[in-house]
């Protein structure tokens, strides 16, 4: 008599897939805040290089103030 082999079927149990669908959904929250937090780093890095045409402040405390006059070459 001859018998039919089969294999058993490879099935993912419940619990893996909603362990995969977790790690999955944890690692795309850590990506979007990272990005996050590097357009907060860059938007402060661009803020330093601003440059401002008039200022009008109130009350100003400074301990130390270095001006340093730009003369503009006028051809």
């Amino acid at each position: 008599m001859a018998r039919d082999i089969t294999s058993p079927r490879k099935v993912i149990a419940p619990t893996s897939l909603l362990a995969l669908l977790l790690g999955a959904a944890a690692v795309g929250a850590v990506t979007i805040g990272a990005l996050a937090i590097g357009q907060i780093a860059i938007g402060r890095l661009a803020l330093k290089k601003a440059r401002i045409g008039s200022l009008e402040v109130d009350n100003l405390t400074v301990r130390r103030l270095r001006v340093a006059e730009r003369q503009d070459p006028k051809s």
